[in-house]
């Protein structure tokens, strides 16, 4: 069966470009012209990634978003004509794993689409090895081969590229990975085209779902200047 990945953009010639890129890699292609239709698709269709860009009408990308995680976790990478890290601090911290800038070079985004996609199947694949259960301690515990978080006996709902990252810091407790490690490891690509905050802010978000209080976190610590841990 082939991939699907679902464009919801306004503008017709961003999709028409999208869809011959994305087809001539193998990819089955949906259109969507506003957040609501790319919620209708979701609904009804098997969708392996998401494209959405920021600003729609009916509903805009980042409500669309936050619509999208409280039923999925796939993969969405957000599109937005600002270049401003505000804005790109407030697509990812709606539960975006990527973002781009427009213009972009299609090359550059299709190359985020696979790895995204190559990264989600890396994750299925891997989740059976070792040990399924991992205990940070009795209040944090990952289930790998369920890809899933308890905290507090409560189950959290991470993004895949959350999921990710606190797995890889769990799996070597004690071991400070930098900003570069962590995206490479993560996203399963190399880090050419991210900003610091890419990393920055998925670590925030998971903060902000285990942590008692984010602002002094019990779990993943920083070192100052070099990167992030879990010593438990």
């Amino acid at each position: 069966m082939k991939t699907t990945v679902l464009v919801a953009d306004d503008d017709r010639e961003i999709r028409d470009i999208l869809h011959i890129y994305l087809r001539n890699e193998g990819y089955s292609v949906l259109e969507a012209e506003d957040g609501r239709q790319a919620l209708e698709y979701l609904q009804n269709e098997k969708i392996d990634l998401i494209i959405l860009d920021i600003m729609m009408p009916v509903l805009d990308g980042i409500r669309a978003c936050f619509k999208i995680r409280e039923q999925s976790n796939i993969p969405i990478i957000m599109l937005s004509a600002k270049s401003e890290d505000i804005d790109k601090i407030t697509g990812l911290s709606t539960g975006a794993d990527d973002y781009v800038t427009k213009p972009f070079n299609p090359l550059e985004l299709i190359a985020r689409v696979k790895a995204q996609l190559r990264r989600q199947n890396f994750t299925s694949v891997n989740t059976a090895d070792d040990s399924a259960e991992i205990v940070i301690d009795d209040d944090l515990i990952l289930y790998k081969n369920e890809h899933r978080v308890a905290v507090r006996g409560k189950e959290v709902a991470l993004t895949p590229i959350e999921f990710s990252i606190l797995l890889l810091l769990a799996t070597h407790r004690g071991q400070v990975f930098n900003i570069d490690t962590i995206y490479q490891k993560a996203w399963k690509e190399q880090s050419e085209f991210y900003s610091d905050n890419t990393v920055m802010v998925h670590i925030r978000n998971i903060r902000e779902k285990i942590e008692v209080n984010p602002r002094e976190p019990q779990y993943i610590k920083t070192v100052w200047g070099v990167g992030y841990k879990i010593d438990r």
